[in-house]
């Protein structure tokens, strides 16, 4: 067989597992690998980040639209270190990714060498796995087993940390494929009695209510999930993963959960006699007070990972598989039932909602635009078909509870880490990860002049990525607490922020400022009108606060619909 050096073989490699479009950024520690990719640009198309941090979020944003696994390729230490945010973050929001970082040779560990930093015992904690390839020969094997561990049951980031000797040794190389791994069970298998258990509960129940999680999406699960609400007549609603595994204008659906969440989801979670929570884990900001959440109502979990049953919430039945599987299976054996008394219970709080903070966001009479609106005539204008990408404070809130969605994995934003900067770079993912589609992103002025320097990547590539940039000079979810907690004492919040359409001039990106209501339609309709990027600058309401909002610590159904 042809001989090739281990630089070579992981292209090829990467090439078996599918992969087309991949993010990073060159090195020392990496350079064979790179001299090996130069040769791969009609399969592998690489796209040059301006930091490594991007190249992980970005492999994010394709990941969360495409389905597929993202990949990134970095340098030794700093270039890997740079990407640990990103790392984390996806480990968080269970997102699929592969990491290949560079590393010094197999004879310079453990030496401090230029560049060496221990990236196996770095990145195990917040990892699905990791391993070190040392030899050459073992590449073909470590690529195909991180593929599978990262794309198969609860999907995660897998980090590969690769020696510059296993670069440059020549190996003869055969592709490999991994679909088992004896010590890992990706998918548990649920008993019958199970299954049966669970539709028992659903048709003796008077009042269900149903939490979608992400799980939904990345399980493929949203027919099944649709099949069962309406044959059950369940109302629910979803986490802000969550958002787009069924439509916004669905009748049974009842909005975001959570802290910024809706009204009547948030207040009938502790009113139901039946939680149905699937492919979500219950977090803090989904729960509020953990000790007061749902304690009237039996529960069922729909989870592929064993770890999180009653990890938060004590669960009646525990629905361990996959949720397309294990959603088919309940609704055969669920009755078709009205609950038309339950679900008229929603509407009260749905219209206190509407009139006390939906119309005032929305529909302002005067005064300085609104985030809220600005979100809604975007969401619009598109057609409530576009991806949502956000990045992570008001921007991210408005843009979750004002954005409408028609079409599956349209939500790309950072949930479980909350990662200021993720915007900009996943936006980027994105755009190749569902070409064919719109992507809007928002963004606030503090996250956007963390990874500004993206901006680059843009212009190089001209990713039709559509930034609106929700400008109030402040970092605005810290004011919006600090206004509520702190005595209005804006520590270090208010931010002095620079010429925006000079910096866009600068890298060829088409931009425009609005400051008055009556231009922001125009500029919306040319912003989605232009061929490749765009910014929209948008002078919004300095001290504009993101209701409801349940209090840190506070019952899930204290919501507050105003502040004083």
């Amino acid at each position: 067989m042809e001989k090739i050096s281990g630089a070579e073989a992981l292209m090829r490699s990467l090439e078996h597992e599918g992969v087309d479009v991949l993010f990073g950024y060159p090195g020392g520690a990496i350079m064979p690998t790179f001299d090996a990719l130069y040769d791969h640009k009609k399969t592998l198309h690489h796209i040059l980040v301006r930091h490594e941090q991007a190249a992980a979020h970005a492999a994010q944003g394709y990941a969360r639209v495409s389905g597929k696994v993202g990949v990134a390729i970095v340098t030794s230490g700093p270039g890997a270190m740079n990407t640990i945010t990103g790392v984390a973050d996806a480990m968080m929001d269970s997102t699929p990714l592969v990491v290949i970082c560079g590393q010094v040779g197999a004879s310079m560990l453990g030496t401090d060498a230029f560049q060496e930093v221990d990236v196996v015992g770095v990145t195990q904690p917040i990892s699905k796995w990791n391993y070190q390839i040392r030899r050459a020969e073992d590449i073909a094997w470590a690529v195909a087993r991180a593929f599978y561990i990262a794309k198969s049951g609860r999907p995660g980031p897998v980090v590969l940390d690769f020696t510059k000797n296993a670069q440059t040794a020549l190996i003869e190389y055969q592709p490999q494929t991994v679909d088992f791994i004896r010590s890992y069970k990706p998918v548990p298998q649920c008993p019958a009695q199970i299954i049966e258990s669970a539709a028992q509960l659903i048709n003796e129940s008077v009042k269900p209510f149903m939490l979608v999680g992400q799980g939904v999406e990345l399980a493929g699960a949203n027919q099944e999930l649709l099949e069962l609400i309406e044959k059950a007549q369940i109302p629910f609603g979803s986490t802000m993963l969550g958002l787009s595994a069924a439509p916004s204008d669905h009748p049974l659906n009842m909005g975001m959960l959570g802290m910024h969440g809706s009204l009547s989801a948030n207040v009938m979670t502790n009113q139901c006699d039946l939680l149905i929570a699937v492919g979500m884990r219950f977090d803090d900001r989904v729960t509020g007070n953990i000790k007061t959440y749902a304690k009237q109502a039996k529960v069922i979990h729909f989870e592929i990972d064993p770890s999180e049953i009653d990890k938060n919430v004590k669960t009646t039945v525990a629905v361990l598989g996959d949720c397309k599987q294990t959603l088919a299976e309940v609704l055969k054996l669920v009755d078709p039932t009205r609950h038309d008394a339950w679900v008229a219970g929603f509407k009260p709080y749905a219209e206190k909602e509407t009139v006390k903070v939906i119309n005032p966001a929305l529909h302002p009479s005067d005064g300085p635009l609104l985030m809220g609106e600005v979100v809604r005539k975007v969401s619009e204008a598109a057609n409530n078909e576009a991806i949502l990408v956000t990045d992570v404070g008001q921007n991210q809130l408005f843009g979750c509870r004002y954005f409408k969605f028609t079409k599956s994995r349209s939500v790309v934003t950072s949930g479980g880490c909350g990662t200021m900067g993720f915007g900009l770079p996943a936006a980027i993912g994105s755009t190749f990860g569902a070409p064919d589609r719109t992507t809007c992103l928002f963004v606030g002025d503090g996250g956007l002049q963390m990874t500004i320097q993206e901006l680059g990547t843009i212009m190089e590539q001209q990713c039709p990525v559509k930034i609106i940039l929700l400008n109030n000079n402040y970092l605005g979810n810290v004011r919006q607490w600090q206004y509520m907690f702190f005595n209005k004492r804006y520590s270090f919040t208010p931010m002095l922020n620079p010429d925006y359409e000079l910096i866009c001039q600068g890298y060829g990106i088409a931009c425009k400022t609005v400051t008055d209501r009556n231009d922001l339609d125009s500029a919306i309709r040319e912003m989605l009108d232009h061929d490749g990027p765009y910014f929209l600058q948008v002078a919004v309401k300095e001290e504009d606060n993101v209701l409801p909002m349940t209090p840190p610590g506070a019952n899930v159904d204290e919501m507050l619909l105003e502040i004083k």
